[in-house]
């Protein structure tokens, strides 16, 4: 079987997959098998996701016989973006075709995340043609759509099928390529941020959501420069592993085998919509950046003393009640309802009483001698990641995406409150470490 087959075999959504040069091809035969005696095609690209697959797709479908109808997404505007607007036009594009119309969706992570909702909430199923390696969710259940001023993950599941080009990836402009990169590296430092939650009890390593993503990792990330060049086979490697990360979202049900904190930085700035010389900042540029942040912690506690640490200090250190840090929370976030509302919910769920606290720390104490270890051979140390994502073409520095250092430390800050999933920074929290990660981060990466 292979890592495909084996994929899909235990995903919740997605039933069929095509990865490699010319796949795009597969486009009618999919389309077949997926959707049993449809025979017409509603295609969703934009101008360039046109030009780069959406033509030939269109093409392979009426060849196969399957009519086809075509809907230009922002036709009205070629800078949109991922916006509930936009949700709104392709479904009312949907709602209007007829019902046996099956949804197709050519191009990268907006066309995909505005036809993966859209046809949810007009009970449809649809399949996408990617046309970059820019982002894991392609195969990933749930939508990231800007509504109500907010980016926010609107929920409904992955595709039927799903269809990457290499050939078509690799000729996507290099920026894309560079996102793709960045959120691919992200799952590095996420593996050991799952590390931890799993040796406190917290959430166990699934394994073979563990296994779809982590083993193959650092060799599609060892040629950075060759993706930037648009070399196809690395970029086919690329494209695999952002695949995976989905399809691992799926086998577990949860995006924990594809996110940790790097994530939650990224998630911290789409609250504040985040943009940079008048244009959003991309989801992976911002992971990237988190990515930096996040192995800089970890780096931070495998240098942490365990051996000699007073536990009972660090529990009579810590608020004795939620109220204590609830009451904090204003002052930490700033003018920023949204985060501190968020923070009131999401963190009174994660956090850990005195008692709770003692035991999580002496666990941890005990594992640490093993688990340290295993913690360093799943990180790549920050100067080469860092290094990596330059020859990838990816912001190495919070000053490159527009984040000044006083915004990058708020930040980081904040970040251990808005989820409930433990994190290397929630034990950096536990420990005291947090003004010290700080300091280090900024001096690092600024």
């Amino acid at each position: 079987m292979t890592k495909i087959e084996k994929a899909l075999a235990s995903a919740s959504d997605t039933k069929a997959c095509e990865l490699g040069s010319g796949a795009a091809r597969a486009a009618a035969g999919m389309m077949k098998d997926l959707f049993p005696g449809a025979t017409q095609a509603l295609v969703f690209n934009d101008a360039n996701t046109r030009a780069a697959a959406g033509e030939g797709v269109q093409a392979v479908l009426r060849e196969a016989g399957i009519a086809v109808a075509e809907h230009m997404v922002g036709a009205d505007s070629p800078n949109f973006h991922a916006t509930y607007d936009r949700v709104e036009e392709v479904r009312e594009a949907i709602a209007a075709a007829p019902r046996g119309a099956v949804p197709v969706a050519v191009g990268s992570g907006t066309i995909n995340d505005l036809v993966k909702r859209a046809s949810h909430e007009c009970s449809r199923r649809y399949f996408v043609v990617g046309t970059a390696a820019s982002m894991d969710g392609y195969t990933a259940y749930g939508a990231a759509i800007t509504k109500d001023g907010m980016k926010q993950t609107l929920e409904c599941p992955a595709p039927l099928g799903c269809i990457v080009d290499s050939a078509v990836a690799a000729a996507a402009p290099r920026e894309m390529t560079a996102s793709g990169y960045a959120d691919l590296m992200a799952k590095i430092p996420a593996g050991a941020d799952w590390m931890l939650a799993d040796a406190i009890g917290s959430e166990a390593i699934h394994a073979l959501a563990w296994e779809l993503v982590q083993p193959s990792l650092k060799d599609a990330l060892a040629n950075p420069a060759g993706c930037a060049a648009g070399d196809e086979a690395e970029v086919r490697k690329l494209c695999e592993g952002l695949v995976m990360s989905g399809f691992a979202m799926q086998a577990m049900g949860s995006s924990r085998p594809a996110s940790g904190t790097e994530h939650q930085v990224s998630h911290y700035w789409d609250m504040e919509d985040l943009t940079f010389a008048g244009k959003p900042v991309s989801h992976g540029f911002k992971v990237g950046i988190g990515t930096l942040a996040s192995t800089l912690a970890l780096e931070m506690l495998l240098d942490f003393d365990f051996a000699s640490f007073d536990i009972e200090k660090a529990v009579a250190a810590w608020p004795a009640a939620f109220g204590e840090f609830e009451a904090a929370f204003p002052e930490i976030f700033g003018a920023r309802p949204a985060h501190v509302k968020r923070a009131k919910i999401e963190y009174a769920k994660k956090y850990p009483a005195r008692d709770a606290l003692r035991t999580q720390l002496a666990t941890l104490k005990a594992a640490w001698p093993e688990l340290a270890p295993r913690l360093r051979a799943q990180l790549l140390p920050f100067d080469e990641v860092r290094e990596k994502l330059r020859l990838a073409g990816a912001p190495v520095s919070p000053r490159e995406i527009g984040i000044d250092e006083a915004r990058f430390r708020q930040t980081l800050r904040g970040v251990p409150y808005m989820r409930n999933r433990y994190f290397g920074l929630d034990l950096a929290l536990e420990l005291g470490l947090m003004d010290r990660f700080a300091d280090i981060a900024a001096g690092r990466m600024f």
